[in-house]
């Protein structure tokens, strides 16, 4: 299969231009999924638990807003989006920063090995099994004592993916419904074993009724 083949470009782009104003929307469809973005974006930099100048791949860039974060650290970090539109919003962010095309199955070969890989509301674009390669790819890059962390909207299990569905109907968010039957939401023992299959230390935390986050640690065996 053609890593290319993984289209994330039509969804990204028709969130470019709105995706700061739905991130603060306390009234929109969205506004439980992104409850505590700031937070949830400092809890993912302080998963890392990384010395200055640790290297750090950022996947899924999007308009740079972990990314500022990130910088603030001292790591090195390499940033990707396949998104024309995202990396175009991030550079006038972030204009001394150079953000490269790629995503969770294509990382520019010249990031070479790093510390930490994270990522924010974005891997749930992948089916389970490029899930799977993709953290098997990750991990290969990854440095012993890495650390993967990733923060994405999932279920605690099958049961509360039926009940949010049915919530979610019951409030008539029409396009919150359609982009949870349609996107790749995982249960988080999906992950776990995806991480776990890896050869990763796995744990998960919930951060807000919608989103997860995940970590793996790769450690000498």
């Amino acid at each position: 299969m053609k890593e290319r083949e993984v289209q994330f470009n039509h969804i990204f782009e028709q969130w470019a231009s709105e995706y700061d104003q739905t991130v603060v929307d306390r009234d929109g469809e969205y506004a439980e999924v992104f409850e505590g973005y700031e937070q949830i974006l400092h809890r993912v930099v302080q998963e890392l638990k990384l010395p200055v100048e640790s290297r750090v791949l950022e996947i899924g860039v999007g308009t740079g807003n972990l990314t500022r974060l990130l910088l603030s650290k001292e790591w090195k970090v390499f940033g990707i989006d396949p998104s024309p539109d995202m990396r175009g919003i991030a550079s006038q962010k972030l204009p001394n920063f150079t953000i490269q095309d790629g995503h969770f199955l294509s990382v520019p070969e010249s990031v070479g090995r790093v510390d930490g890989i994270v990522s924010t509301y974005a891997f749930h674009h992948l089916t389970d099994e490029q899930k799977a390669r993709a953290i098997q790819q990750l991990t290969d890059r990854l440095n012993d004592d890495g650390m993967i962390v990733f923060a994405d909207t999932a279920y605690a299990d099958e049961k509360a993916k039926q009940a949010i569905h049915q919530k979610v109907k019951e409030q008539k968010a029409f396009a919150l419904l359609e982009d949870l039957r349609t996107e790749y939401y995982p249960l988080v023992s999906t992950m776990q074993h995806i991480f776990e299959g890896a050869g990763l230390d796995f744990a998960s935390h919930q951060l807000n009724k919608y989103v997860w986050l995940f970590s793996g640690k790769k450690t000498a065996r």
